[in-house]
């Protein structure tokens, strides 16, 4: 919350721009929008992450008000709409998914617990624990320092699917980032078979 704010502050930044896609996928504290902050910023979002609507393509942005007509202009050169099945998905998450959002929220939560658990016990450094999302990004500079090369090498020997830090930005070179949206039978599968890799 606090660098959201700061964000908000800076006199430099007249817009800006919030790609709030995981918002309300949380484990732990409360979630926050810029739009709490400033009102002049672009927000984000849809219903891929938090609904698990990933093939209806369904999303959305708030803007500031002098946008709007701008944005419908814009809009209405590049799309039409969101087919009418899409649009009935997305009410139907809106009015009747609560329950299921929470439900999904906990087992993702007991995977990301499981995972940080089973990374840790390997040795792989987690800097920062998620406390959003499905991702953990945990640094493997002690192995390599070519994550791009060392992802490959697990998917070859391991058949373990994982992407590389320096796709996040040279900042990520050295780290590997591990998706715990699968079933936790499987996550086990993955965590073992790494376990294998890295011990062999």
């Amino acid at each position: 919350m606090e660098e959201i704010a700061a964000l908000a502050e800076k006199p430099q930044s007249p817009y800006i721009i919030s790609d709030e896609i995981y918002h309300g996928l949380v484990y732990a504290g409360k979630e926050h929008s810029i739009l709490e902050f400033s009102n002049r910023a672009f927000v984000f979002n849809g219903f891929s992450k938090l609904y698990a609507m990933t093939g209806l393509r369904l999303g959305y942005v708030i803007v500031p008000r002098p946008f709007v007509r701008p944005m419908q202009r814009l809009q209405q050169n590049f799309f039409i709409s969101a087919n009418s099945i899409v649009q009935k998905a997305g009410i139907a998450a809106l009015e009747k998914a609560a329950d299921d959002v929470v439900r999904m929220k906990n087992i993702y939560n007991e995977r990301r617990k499981y995972m940080i658990a089973r990374l840790r016990k390997m040795g792989l450094g987690i800097t920062v624990e998620p406390t959003g999302a499905f991702y953990v990004f945990a640094n493997a500079r002690h192995i390599s320092s070519d994550s791009y090369q060392l992802a490959f090498d697990i998917l070859q020997k391991a058949r373990v699917g994982i992407a590389p830090g320096i796709d996040f930005g040279k900042n990520g070179e050295g780290y590997l980032r591990f998706s715990y949206a699968n079933s936790i039978e499987n996550i086990a599968e993955g965590m073992d078979r790494l376990e294998r890799y890295l011990t062999d």
